[in-house]
């Protein structure tokens, strides 16, 4: 039998030299109001180097330059090579319903009706 993963929504940022020199997303250091220490992101010599570690169900995994971290539909975290998460995931479209976005939509469209 084969199958086929769920459409589900989920968090990831890429961990680049780039994105940790402007911070953290808010959803990985914290959770539920507390610092997170399952995930441990740091770098070395200003910041040429980085690398961390992810506590996950499976033990410690090593977090590298360019690795995505993926918060999961359970609230768990764990990081993805770059080339996987490519193939598995892409930007999430906007859903809304559309008896709730149309009438605020058609006057835009046509002011006139």
């Amino acid at each position: 039998m084969r199958y086929q993963k769920k459409s589900v929504i989920i968090e990831a940022w890429q961990f680049t030299r780039y994105n940790f020199s402007k911070g953290i997303p808010r959803w990985i250091e914290y959770v539920e109001q507390e610092r997170n220490q399952n995930v441990q992101l740091w770098s070395q010599y200003g910041g040429e180097i980085i690398g961390g570690e992810i506590k996950t169900l499976e033990g410690n995994m090593k977090v590298s330059e360019n690795d995505y971290i993926i918060k999961g539909v359970h609230g768990e975290f764990y990081p993805c090579k770059p080339d996987i998460f490519e193939e598995t995931y892409e930007p999430a479209k906007l859903r809304y319903k559309q008896n709730v976005i149309k009438p605020l939509i058609n006057p835009l469209i046509n002011p006139l009706v």
